[in-house]
């Protein structure tokens, strides 16, 4: 459902980062009335929350509750996680909603806190895949969990969704089970699964649900609400868009575009870069079609086309709902939930992304239109930050997925949506790109002239090769002068231009020319700051020669990346579909992918060369690359030689000079 501000490294593949809508012209269902401007307490009450007990509902007059939303991360009513949105988006349309964080994945009792629901279930893991929150991209388990109270892990089952909602069945036979969230949203057709190395089928089978809503969600769900309320069947409600179901025949099934079915991708993994392309083709809401994947036993799997996204009016409509700003009291005891710091005192501005980077998910979750909020809602969320007591005078961040995308890319997103065959930044700018910063820099204007507000950072990351399009240099100027502390953080990924294609990003040309203006900025404005770049190893398209050039780069800046992110291949990503499939889908031509652990191994090890745990994996693969130029005392070399290397080189000059007859004779002469 509505996963806002993800972590954008989640989703790299960053991506996970955990999250993370447009023009007039067509109906809203999305509750413009709230109006709500409560400020952030310095001490919130169970009150301020919706119901966790039964009790809790009894209290507000409940006996029943509409709906009972099941989320995988603890409670935290905030609008940067989108269990909050949906649920408090639904609470304005009038329906009463419980809420059930965590739930102990092996009771069936845990499911029954408010009894059986009047309307259905709502289900989702949380505001990451389940499978990312508890795996590195080595598949190791990860020590902490964000989401979780004191920031604990375990809390959760592996592929969440799809285990809370078989559990709510086994009690719950006919009730309706609507899933969505990152993870349904991500695997709402048959897709790639990296943790078992196997294709799996849609969600929506595996988890018995009803309904996948997919994407943001806000409309979707309102829609199904009413639709419910109004006495239809769960079975009946398959005319909504941004939503996933079954089907037993394609009857009464219009328009709609006849994917390969779940046997003919197993069969050949070439039939699913196929289907994922034209998945892939058809994510935008004004041209997508309805799409069907059959399975075993004629079980039709449906997708409708996507939501419309949501006009700048509603979207600030969501934001003013009256959320609680933190997390459950009842966390207290656990230290909190650790996931709401870096977000409390930040600013969603935007959401959409046309970037268009190969190895992340926004296309298929929040789509390719940009829509940004109204200066009046960030000015007056900015304000009610201000009279919070942990308030220290800084905004942590303004931004959304790119934080200098407000607008759509082009005029003609508004009405015709975003072009099937053609990107709009990458690896050139397209000609309808309309560049205009001038938007933020008056947002981030008024924003740092609030009363109590000492400083406006700027950290979700900004898209370099815009900001260079631009021909008014005025938002690097300010950003340099006014959003920066001390370090920049933007994302090239790598320095190769054959990779970087492959990724959907800029020349590495455009990168030096960035980082150029940003230094020049920096010595007029009098400041010390620095362009700190986000670099991927293992990326489809990059071989170890690519590696070694990357290395070769960081050497040349003296620059040794304390973190790298190998490539992790999370489900429907145009890097993931190259990744298991060994194409790209765009073209179908087939790609370098770097598969085992070693060779992955391998490149990140080259871009950490100084790492004296590295030392061995980069000089094996410097030696496999064919560069033992770069193993040596040289101003050029990654690494020395190895010490035996050394020793062997000593004792084999030794041994020649001993076989030398006038080395001999001097060394007589010497002893004599």
């Amino acid at each position: 459902m509505a996963q806002q501000r993800n972590s954008k490294r989640q989703n790299r593949s960053r991506c996970t980062r955990e999250s993370r809508d447009k023009k007039e012209g067509y109906c809203t269902k999305v509750s413009c009335s709230s109006k709500s401007t409560k400020s952030i307490k310095s001490s919130v009450t169970a009150e301020d929350f919706l119901p966790v007990t039964l009790d809790d509902a009894k209290k507000r007059g409940w006996d029943r509750v509409d709906f009972v939303y099941v989320s995988g991360d603890a409670y935290v009513d905030h609008s940067s996680f989108g269990a909050a949105i949906i649920t408090r988006v639904l609470e304005s349309h009038g329906y009463s909603v419980g809420f059930i964080a965590q739930p102990d994945w092996k009771d069936p009792q845990s499911m029954t806190v408010f009894g059986e629901p009047r309307l259905g279930f709502l289900v989702a893991s949380g505001n990451m895949d389940s499978m990312v929150n508890h795996y590195t991209v080595n598949k190791k388990p990860r020590s902490q969990d964000a989401y979780s109270p004191g920031g604990k892990a375990g809390m959760r089952p592996n592929h969440a969704t799809a285990v809370y909602s078989n559990l709510i069945r086994r009690t719950y036979k006919r009730t309706p089970i609507i899933i969505g969230g990152i993870e349904a949203s991500l695997r709402r057709l048959a897709h790639y699964d990296y943790w078992s190395d196997k294709l799996k089928r849609s969600i929506l089978l595996d988890a018995g649900a009803d309904i996948v809503v997919y994407g943001m969600g806000e409309r979707s769900i309102v829609e199904i609400a009413d639709a419910l309320n109004s006495g239809l069947t769960i079975e009946d409600i398959t005319f909504i868009d941004g939503t996933v179901y079954k089907a037993r025949s394609l009857d009464h099934v219009y328009d709609a575009v006849i994917l390969p079915t779940f046997e003919d991708l197993q069969v050949d993994k070439l039939n699913y870069a196929k289907s994922f392309y034209i998945q892939y083709q058809n994510s935008d809401p004004f041209t997508g079609k309805r799409l069907v994947e059959q399975y075993p036993h004629s079980v039709y799997v449906v997708q409708n086309p996507p939501a419309k996204p949501l006009l700048p009016h509603e979207l600030d409509a969501v934001y003013a709902l009256p959320y609680a700003g933190t997390y459950h009291p009842m966390y207290e005891k656990d230290g909190g939930v650790p996931a709401i710091k870096e977000v409390k005192f930040s600013l969603s501005s935007s959401r959409g992304c046309f970037g268009e980077c190969a190895f992340c998910a926004l296309t298929f979750h929040q789509g390719r239109i940009v829509t940004g909020r109204s200066h009046e809602s960030l000015i007056a969320e900015a304000r009610r930050m201000t009279q919070d007591p942990d308030f220290k005078g800084y905004i942590h961040d303004v931004g959304g997925p790119t934080a200098d995308f407000r607008k759509p890319a082009c005029t003609k997103q508004l009405t015709h949506g975003a072009c099937k065959n053609r990107r709009c930044l990458a690896p050139t700018p397209c000609r309808q790109l309309e560049v205009d910063h001038s938007d933020y820099i008056e947002l981030l204007r008024s924003l740092r002239n609030i009363k109590g507000i000492k400083k406006v950072f700027v950290r979700s990351g900004v898209r370099f090769d815009y900001v260079m399009l631009d021909s008014d240099p005025t938002f690097l100027r300010e950003l340099t002068k006014y959003h920066v502390s001390g370090q920049l953080r933007v994302a090239p990924e790598h320095v190769s231009d054959s990779v970087l294609q492959v990724m959907g990003k800029p020349n590495h040309a455009m990168y030096e020319q960035f980082v150029r203006a940003f230094n020049k900025d920096n010595e007029a404005c009098g400041k010390k700051q620095f362009v700190v770049p986000y670099l991927m190893s293992s990326h489809p398209g990059s071989t170890l020669k690519d590696a070694v050039e990357l290395a070769e780069y960081c050497h040349n800046l003296g620059f040794m990346p304390e973190q790298v992110q190998d490539f992790y291949p999370t489900p429907s990503t145009i890097s993931t579909c190259m990744y298991y499939t060994g194409v790209d889908p765009r073209t179908m031509k087939p790609i370098y992918v770097p598969k085992t652990q070693h060779e992955k191994a391998l490149q990140r090890a080259l871009i950490q060369y100084r790492n004296p745990q590295n030392y061995d994996l980069v000089i094996e693969a410097l030696q496999k690359a064919g560069r033992r130029d770069l193993i040596g005392y040289g101003p050029k070399c990654l690494v020395h030689p190895k010490k035996e290397q050394k020793s062997q080189k000593r004792s084999n000059k030794i041994a020649s000079q001993n076989k030398c007859p006038q080395a001999q004779q001097k060394r007589r002469t010497r002893h004599s």
